[in-house]
């Protein structure tokens, strides 16, 4: 028997415990309370969203910085103006915990992760910059921190709801009345804006530093 609220809310805080390992034990512990909403963001969060899904807030318009390709230097800042860059420099975000926490553990702190353009959607964007290189979007690593800290933030504060609410404890399962206790919790657009709010004052873990081999050869 195990204290599943508890043991979620000391993992969560946890900045050994991957997130990506951490999330499973927080999908098991939604379907155990049958908080349906919060275990499909869960779910979504882990292995990424369709690209019919919709997004939250945080997914969206992620900012970053156009590059060009140069004959001589390789990749380089695109030359576009300080309006063209915030117009078009930006990004939603699909992709899962499970795949963006092993790609950041790939690069230092403060360094930028490259995403390619379609052919598509490339040659829209020539159009609109003027240019007829080809071109790239660069995040700062540390906006997928960001994002996967409040991730986190989420799941903590959802946790700490759970253990006001009386759900700390041994379980193996929960009651038909705790599970209708719980439903008042089924909400996790609510508990990712007060992450949004709140993240700055959490107990909660950035995404950690990985060593030189983890950088090179990925994590076991």
């Amino acid at each position: 028997m195990g204290a599943p609220v508890d043991a979620l809310e000391q993992r969560v805080r946890d900045p050994q415990d991957p997130l990506e390992e951490v999330l499973p034990a927080s999908i098991t512990l939604s379907l155990m309370l049958r908080n349906r909403r919060m275990g499909s963001w869960l779910q979504n969060e882990f292995a990424g969203y369709s690209e019919d899904a919709d997004l939250p807030d945080y997914r969206q318009n992620l900012p970053g910085h156009l590059m060009t390709r140069s004959p001589q230097y390789g990749w380089i800042p695109a030359p576009v103006s300080e309006e063209q860059n915030r117009r078009e420099a930006h990004m939603d975000l699909r992709d899962g915990v499970r795949s963006l926490e092993k790609t950041c553990l790939r690069y230092r702190k403060d360094s930028y992760i490259q995403h390619a353009l379609s052919a598509e959607a490339m040659r829209e964007l020539q159009t609109r910059v003027n240019l007829t290189t080809d071109l790239a979007l660069t995040i700062n690593r540390e906006t997928y921190s960001d994002l996967l800290r409040l991730v986190r933030s989420t799941i903590y504060l959802w946790t700490l709801d759970l253990i006001e609410a009386g759900f700390s404890g041994e379980h193996n399962s929960f009651s038909t009345a705790e599970r209708e206790q719980a439903a008042t919790m089924d909400d996790p657009e609510h508990y990712w804006r007060r992450a949004m709010d709140e993240h700055a004052n959490l107990p909660v873990p950035g995404l950690r530093q990985a060593g030189v081999l983890e950088r090179f050869f990925g994590s076991a």
